[in-house]
């Protein structure tokens, strides 16, 4: 398999990891849309969210809080969680993954 979130989960690639547990792993988004910009990864490969089965009902809940406990150990108080879906979705890779968005100033 090709997937480059299966090598970041792997260690075949090399990532700023912030959190990592057996079956989920945070990091930050090489190329961020947000001042602060992680994802969250199921370790094991699941293409999407219109991929999933009702066995992953327990991971889907680990990777919401995993962005959670992320968002808590930087200091988030206020911050996006979003799944894209397929390419009309705006997914880019084919691993499910959660992007942690955050750090915009508060405007008065």
């Amino acid at each position: 398999m090709d997937c480059i979130f299966c090598k970041i989960a792997k260690k075949e690639i090399p990532a700023e990891v912030i959190m990592e547990t057996a079956e989920v792993m945070a990091f930050r988004d090489t190329h961020p849309s947000a001042p602060v910009h992680y994802l969250v990864i199921p370790k094991e490969h699941i293409q999407s969210i219109a991929h999933l089965q009702n066995n992953h009902n327990e991971i889907i809940a680990k990777v919401i809080y995993a962005a959670k406990a992320v968002a808590e150990k930087i200091g988030l108080k206020g911050y996006k969680l979003v799944f894209n879906v397929g390419r009309e979705g705006g997914q880019i890779i084919d691993h499910l993954h959660l992007h942690l968005l955050g750090g915009w100033t508060k405007k008065e």
